[in-house]
């Protein structure tokens, strides 16, 4: 069974604190238990028990606002990798949950997380800053690519990314690939101007495009939907997923502009992992959607299907996905 570690969380100094306080203690007793719980309590992660070292213990990491849910949804692909991995020393598996891509960039390259799947355009900062390594490419949601759909509700009058002037358009995050980094920098490249709007009920400046984070896709929608902005911009598998769940809303709206195909997720890997661990991890993701007993891990997985090799195509998509990241920082951030 996997554990799961928030940020912040200490499990030596948890660990003391239980046997410390586990029977009753004479004063001595009590001083000696609180000075050994201050110990444990200042020691980093890394330092609970050799496990870096030893490679018993793989820990599959996540950016998440949602631990619980993240959890839930980690720990049936990590309990049915760890039995695969015991050949080659791995006993146990934990989940670390990251706040953000920054501190899960620290976990990459301080040896504390050793796998991660996420998005594209995080794996291409993973590689890039921590020099992590990309194992795979994952089918998730009903595709191994996807691109940007721009849309507006019909009857707007916007065509192209140029009748966009004066107008708003909604992303989901500021993490997103389909939904922020691509759309962005298509508009930048299309010589569009983009200032952050405060809400959507804001308005650009005059020949300028104002964007504005709906947090979520079906905010985005919905927004375009009923007016409050000119223009969306997620992926296509939402706009198809859209179409199968709300179609009157999705015929309530037209596509305009596209972008070209990214991987959907990659799965990657600390620089520093085992090669054993790595290729047999490999091997045991590779294989899975072949396993009836990886079947609904693999649901639970974010609705993972299969994963496969990176090849050309994939790499290409990745450079043009780095260009779009560094325009994007240049330009609005």
């Amino acid at each position: 069974m996997a554990d799961t570690i928030c940020p912040g969380t200490n499990r030596i100094g948890f660990a003391v604190f239980a046997v410390s306080h586990g029977f009753p203690a004479r004063p001595m007793t009590r001083l000696v238990s609180c000075l050994l719980l201050l110990c444990a309590m200042s020691l980093p992660v890394s330092a609970w028990a050799g496990e870096s070292a030893s490679r018993q213990v793989l820990v599959l990491g996540r950016v998440s606002d949602d631990p619980k849910r993240h959890a839930e949804a980690l720990q049936p692909m990590l309990d049915y990798v760890v039995p695969r991995l015991r050949q080659v020393g791995i006993r146990e598996g934990r989940i670390l949950m990251a706040r953000d891509s920054l501190q899960m960039q620290s976990y990459l390259r301080r040896q504390r997380v050793d796998w991660v799947s996420d998005t594209a355009v995080m794996a291409v900062e993973y590689r890039r800053r921590v020099g992590a390594e990309l194992l795979l490419v994952t089918e998730r949601g009903g595709g191994l690519d996807y691109h940007t759909v721009f849309f507006t509700w019909r009857g707007s009058g916007i065509t192209s990314l140029q009748d966009l002037k004066g107008r708003g358009i909604a992303f989901q995050n500021p993490y997103s690939t389909s939904s922020y980094v691509m759309p962005a920098a298509e508009m930048l490249r299309a010589g569009l101007e983009l200032d952050v709007l405060l809400s959507p009920l804001d308005r650009a400046a005059p020949g300028r495009v104002g964007y504005v984070f709906a947090r979520s896709e079906s905010n985005v929608s919905t927004w375009v939907q009923k007016r409050l902005l000119d223009a969306g911009a997620f992926s296509s598998l939402d706009w198809e997923r859209l179409g199968k769940r709300l179609p009157q809303a999705q015929a309530d709206m037209e596509i305009f502009h596209e972008t070209a195909s990214v991987s959907r997720a990659i799965e990657v890997i600390a620089p520093d992992l085992d090669p054993r661990v790595r290729e047999q991890l490999r091997k045991v993701l590779l294989e899975a959607d072949k396993d009836p007993a990886a079947h609904e891990a693999l649901g639970r997985f974010f609705d993972t299907r299969r994963f496969v090799p990176l090849d050309a195509h994939t790499e290409r998509g990745l450079n043009r996905l780095r260009a779009d990241l560094d325009l994007v920082r240049e330009r609005l951030e």
